[in-house]
């Protein structure tokens, strides 16, 4: 019964210790918002204003390149997920030696360095003589953020009886009918989560982004430019904006789902 006790005061003690790590910088950013100090911090307070906030408005640059980030994230969206997904179905019917081997090359892109991917993509299609820009951005992101839509739709394929569609198949149906009414729905949630993560990897990366961008540059790049000249308090006023919609997002998809799920009980 102790060492119980102890087990359950040990997973308390970390999942306590897990969320501060996760939080405090959060919370540190949100404060340093309102912190008149010309830098981004709490330390020392020099009282309490807004004007980031109007700052943050007057910032002409950082909302181009915050819908940059954005245009470029629904790109990668919409051609990642159409091949993770076919990536992932192709893989799932492959048998014997060959998918390892196929599994592997399609994994790589994830397991190269996003500074090799960013060059090699320009280099690639500057040949073709397609510039940096917005296209090639979505060209490069695209490269590695398939895979990580082929390993969520995959591993939610791993678990799909079989027997369903083929069932399906003796009852007449096509192939088509049979994916549509039977695998896809099964799909959907993997697709949504895996749509997800391709919009999130998309917006915040920047190592592949920083090579193939052209004149187009989005949100992580001008920040980590105006690192060098020197921050305001606006990028953590942009930050705090960004998570209260996330949260406000995360909040209503949750009653959402305890409400279809109430209406299903």
């Amino acid at each position: 019964m102790k060492s119980e006790t102890l087990f359950k005061v040990g997973v308390r003690f970390y999942i306590g210790i897990f969320f501060l790590y996760l939080f405090t910088p959060l919370i540190v950013m949100g404060l340093a918002t309102f912190n008149d100090s010309r830098f981004p911090t709490i330390s020392p307070w020099k009282g309490a204003t807004l004007k980031w906030f109007e700052a943050l408005a007057q910032d002409g640059a950082m909302w181009a390149a915050l819908g940059n980030s954005i245009v470029v994230a629904i790109g990668v969206l919409i051609v990642a997920v159409p091949i993770g997904v076919s990536c992932a179905l192709f893989l799932s019917t492959v048998e014997g030696k060959g998918k390892t081997f196929l599994y592997s090359l399609m994994m790589s892109p994830l397991l190269t360095p996003g500074v090799i991917v960013g060059i090699s993509t320009l280099i690639f299609w500057r040949s073709l003589d397609v510039s940096g820009g917005i296209v090639l951005t979505v060209i490069a992101q695209t490269t590695f953020i398939a895979a990580y839509v082929m390993l969520m739709v995959l591993a939610r394929l791993q678990r799909f009886d079989r027997t369903l569609e083929q069932a399906a198949l003796s009852l007449g149906a096509t192939q088509w009918q049979a994916f549509r009414k039977i695998l896809l729905p099964y799909l959907n949630p993997a697709i949504y989560s895996a749509a997800v993560i391709a919009f999130l990897q998309s917006f915040e990366n920047y190592n592949t982004t920083l090579f193939v961008k052209g004149y187009d540059t989005t949100l992580t790049v001008y920040i980590a430019s105006k690192v060098r000249t020197g921050l305001t308090p606006a990028v953590n006023a942009l930050g705090l904006v960004l998570i209260l919609i996330t949260v406000a997002l995360a909040v209503a998809y949750e009653l959402k789902r305890r409400k279809e799920q109430k209406q299903s009980t």
